[in-house]
Parts: C-alpha cells; structure tokens; sequence
C-alpha cells in the first residue's frame, strides 16, 4: 500500500474511532442528564472506561497518534461527566429515599 494509501486508511479508521468513542457514551450522558437516574449503570464499568480511555490518551501521545489521542480525550471527558452524574444522582436519590 503506497504512503498516501496508509495515510487514507488511517484517517479513516481514526475518523471512525472518534465517532464510536463520542457514540460510545454520549447517549448514556444525556438519558443520565435527563432522567436524572445513574441507579442502573455500573461505577465500575465507568471506572474502566475512564482508565481504558487515560491509558489510551497516554499511548496517543508517546505514539504521537493524533487521532487515539482525540478520540481518548473526548471519551475521559464523557466518562468523567457519566462518573459526576453517578455520584450526583445515586447520592440524591437516596436521600429521596430515606425522607
């Protein structure tokens, strides 16, 4: 595959990670927002994502793979809201609970 090949393809396939990384959980942020109800999704499954998606960022830029690093940070950012949205409303609805 020529140079202008290889560059093509990794635009592409960086332009599709991108996409899946905002796709991947920007539904949950805003049904979360929403509903204002987190009772359903796993803190710990935030959790990974949100270390999966550092360590990628981290690989991005040692790699100098500007596309891992765009699609990781949009993915820390998005998993650090849904993990603010987690503490937020698991907190307030058990205070709803308990009045």
């Amino acid at each position: 595959m020529s140079e202008n090949g290889f560059c093509s393809l990794e635009n592409f396939s960086g332009t599709i990670a991108l996409i899946t990384s905002i796709v991947g959980l920007l539904p949950q942020v805003y049904k979360s927002y929403r509903t204002k109800s987190t009772a359903d999704i796993s803190m710990l499954m935030l959790m990974n994502y949100l270390v999966c998606s550092l360590a990628w960022t981290i690989h991005g830029i040692c790699s100098g793979s500007v596309f891992v690093v765009y699609s990781n940070v949009v993915g820390t950012i998005l998993s650090i809201a849904a993990i603010a949205q987690k503490v937020v409303y698991d907190k307030n609805s058990r205070r709803s609970v308990e009045i």
